[in-house]
């Protein structure tokens, strides 16, 4: 009789001398979400804003994905680079990103029990008032912009919130990817 291991276990080899990347663990979701403020400068033709603020989106779902992985401090200097490309009054989204942060850390402490419907709620909601925070912070500064404008904004960033979630679980799975290491 023999005592071979079936053949699936072929398949998956054993993950020994293989450690995480210390580079890419730290790097990545600062990475992603500062390349998310670039897509601000999309050549897109609207008479209105249409495309959702990419990297706010990134910054909630690393925030809800790996809670860790970003310092509750971190929405000041990811903040201020959205800042330089965003168009907005300097210093509005360090604000509003420093906050945002600081209410998801409550939000996680009062109540741990998470699934993926409270998690788009929580985001669409977060989203919602970042883009009316950011008119008014606009609109303080000189602008003249009607609120209702920001609802073709607000209902495509609430729907487009889970790919930006699953973009994240991908980026994850690279962040945690496993390397040789040489012995």
């Amino acid at each position: 009789m023999p005592s071979a291991l079936p053949p699936q276990h072929a398949a998956f080899p054993k993950q020994i001398n293989r450690l995480h990347s210390p580079f890419l663990a730290r790097v990545v979701p600062w990475l992603s979400i500062m390349l998310g403020s670039f897509c601000v400068g999309l050549p897109l033709i609207a008479s209105a804003p249409i495309l959702p603020p990419f990297s706010f989106l990134l910054l909630i779902a690393w925030r809800q994905l790996r809670p860790g992985v970003l310092p509750v401090w971190a929405g000041l200097p990811l903040g201020l680079f959205d800042d330089l490309f965003s168009g907005q009054p300097f210093g509005s989204a360090i604000l509003l990103w420093s906050v945002t942060m600081i209410a998801m850390e409550i939000v996680e402490a009062r109540f741990p029990w998470r699934s993926f419907v409270t998690d788009w709620l929580a985001a669409s909601l977060m989203i919602m008032l970042y883009l009316l925070l950011g008119l008014g912070l606009s609109n303080a500064a000189g602008g003249q912009v009607p609120t209702y404008i920001l609802l073709p904004q607000m209902l495509l960033s609430a729907l487009v919130f889970p790919l930006a979630g699953r973009l994240v679980n991908w980026l994850d799975a690279l962040r945690l990817l496993r390397f040789r290491t040489i012995s």
